[in-house]
């Protein structure tokens, strides 16, 4: 399996539970983790469509791991998709404050594997 693969299916795999911790009962596992009120429907509403995008963007990783025409593709969304999240964190640090440590943690992992993505889709674009 090359590392591109690999890269992928790491980034699929370890985002799943986040999707999931987000949008499968965002009433009690943001309460849990990070102190969140969302009980309202509005809230769960949008708890659940960023899961949903969450997951439609770990098929589209897994498809890009196993499918070598959506590979460079997956790539770009993974990098996009990760530095997207990060701008946001940091934009948030700067205007709100330091956030719970778990959040920041998501920060330094969405910049690292932003960072790897880049280096892979320049493998990948070596490679032809």
């Amino acid at each position: 399996m090359r590392i591109q693969q690999q890269f992928l299916l790491v980034a699929a795999v370890g985002l799943t539970p986040i999707a999931l911790g987000y949008g499968l009962q965002p009433s009690t596992s943001l309460a849990f983790l990070f102190d969140i009120d969302a009980s309202s429907i509005n809230s769960s509403h949008i708890f659940r469509a960023v899961m949903g995008l969450y997951l439609a963007l770990v098929l589209f990783w897994g498809l890009g791991a196993f499918i070598r025409k959506y590979q460079l593709p997956a790539l770009y969304s993974l990098t996009v998709f990760m530095f997207g999240l990060a701008f946001g964190r940091a934009l948030s640090l700067i205007v709100d404050g330091w956030p719970h440590w778990l959040l920041v943690v998501y920060l330094l992992l969405e910049v690292g594997f932003g960072l790897v993505g880049i280096a892979m889709i320049r493998k990948t674009e070596k490679e032809g």
